[in-house]
């Protein structure tokens, strides 16, 4: 007898009778970082380490690697990515950024530019299953591979180690741990480095806003390479950082991640959406709450991504997005929420009168989509797409796309919080809704990361 076919994300859609109601009564856990620990001594020192002195995370088991080999690399990739291409070559390192045909936002990861014919893509997996159907799908002349986060690896080992050092002193360590002076390497920039005798490639990145280098090679030389690091950065108060504080240092830097992708309406995606399984369709969160599942969608210009949008070539959905650039009227933000309100939230817990959502710290999404209603004398102004405390700032905090109008500093907003009616997610308690003040600041939050992070 033949074995049942899995649902794809199309059924499940039918079976729920529309896309809001699947996401938002979804029992899909919201993003792990897999096996790292949450804390090595406390998140808020560990917060701390990567403004005042050099944070050592390992970045091995949470995310997503994606690789394909071939002829047809170079073109598949360029076809699907708003990104230019041009002079991308072996050693670089890009953020890929991904559209439907309608221009809307799908996906985005970071691309590594390994060797001639061969690429990697690390990161959620939502770019990552667009790019491995139309492998599938298509004429091109590639193969693939993919290693899944360590919670759907079945027990073994992943095929490379990522670690991540961060901080004012990651330079010193680095040059400490190889023996040389740090060569001048541009923000994603790509370099080699020996440490404990083995070869490390390592991308110059930040988290944010400051300097740092995650750095990869093969799993069986990845505890030498760690212990080289850690035995060279106790010198400078190196800090073994968790997933719990790693899970607010996008906050810090300005970066939005996992916005929901807008593949759950479009007749163009239906294919789509007949090979993706229904278990990659994820959940939704928050207070935003409209029936018509196109109001969740933002596109690249919403998030920021204009300085990486390059129209010198043809990708799925350029058209459409240059059309959206006329349109555009939303832009990405930092909102501070008030810490009067937020005490009156917390405090709900063991005071009489209404129970509020709890909010979890540092961070308190609870669905891989959160989206909270962004409110100006009761009307929509935009949404708030994820929340959590800046141990760095002592501030709550969320990254939103509002309209322009709106989106002055210093602008006085409302963020809904709490969902109204209350979802079936396992994750959601029984609670009020209830309206926080908060104030419009640039995104990134902190002078640093917008100021330097990326020279």
């Amino acid at each position: 007898m033949n074995a049942p076919l899995a649902e794809s994300l199309e059924m499940a859609i039918r079976r729920a009778g529309s896309a809001v109601d699947l996401l938002r009564d979804s029992q899909r856990r919201a993003f792990s970082h897999g096996t790292v620990s949450g804390q090595f001594t406390n998140w808020q020192s560990e917060v701390n380490s990567w403004l005042t002195s050099v944070g050592f995370m390992d970045q091995s088991h949470h995310m997503v690697d994606h690789y394909v080999k071939g002829p047809d690399a170079f073109k598949l990739l360029r076809h699907l990515a708003v990104n230019s291409f041009e002079n991308f070559r072996p050693g670089m390192a890009k953020q890929f950024v991904a559209t439907t045909p309608e221009g809307y936002y799908l996906g985005d990861c970071v691309l590594f530019y390994l060797e001639e014919n061969l690429f990697n893509l690390v990161g959620r997996p939502t770019a990552l299953d667009w790019v491995q159907y139309h492998v599938e799908t298509g004429d091109w002349n590639v193969t693939t591979e993919r290693d899944p986060q360590s919670m759907d690896r079945g027990g073994r080992p992943p095929v490379v180690y990522r670690y991540e050092v961060q901080g004012p002193l990651a330079g010193a360590l680095m040059e400490k741990v190889t023996g040389k002076p740090l060569p001048e390497i541009r923000f994603f920039g790509m370099t080699d480095f020996q440490i404990a005798g083995h070869r490390v490639a390592a991308l110059r990145h930040g988290m944010a806003g400051a300097i740092g280098f995650e750095i990869f090679g093969p799993w069986s030389q990845g505890e030498a390479v760690r212990d080289a690091i850690l035995a060279a950065g106790e010198e400078f108060g190196l800090v073994k950082v968790g997933s719990i504080a790693y899970s607010t240092a996008n906050l810090e830097s300005g970066w939005v991640p996992g916005p929901m992708p807008a593949i759950f309406s479009a007749e163009s995606l239906k294919a789509y959406r007949e090979w993706l399984p229904a278990k990659a369709a994820g959940s939704l969160a928050g207070s935003f709450n409209s029936a018509n599942i196109e109001d969740y969608y933002v596109t690249p210009f919403d998030l920021g991504y204009d300085r990486i949008v390059k129209f010198d070539h043809d990708f799925v959905g350029s058209d459409a997005l240059q059309e959206r650039i006329k349109s555009n009227r939303r832009k990405k933000v930092t909102l501070v929420w008030d810490a009067d309100d937020m005490a009156r939230v917390v405090s709900s817990a063991w005071r009489d009168g209404p129970k509020y959502k709890h909010f979890n710290m540092p961070k308190a999404r609870y669905g891989l989509y959160q989206m909270d209603e962004v409110l100006i004398g009761g009307q929509r102004a935009g949404i708030s797409l994820d929340c959590g405390y800046l141990a760095n700032e002592r501030k709550i905090v969320s990254l939103a796309v509002i309209d322009e109008a709106f989106a002055a500093t210093g602008t006085e907003v409302s963020v809904l919080w709490g969902e109204n009616p209350v979802s079936k997610k396992p994750q959601v308690e029984p609670h009020e809704q209830t309206a926080i003040k908060a104030t419009v600041a640039p995104a990134p939050y902190g002078a640093h990361a917008r100021t330097t992070y990326r020279k």
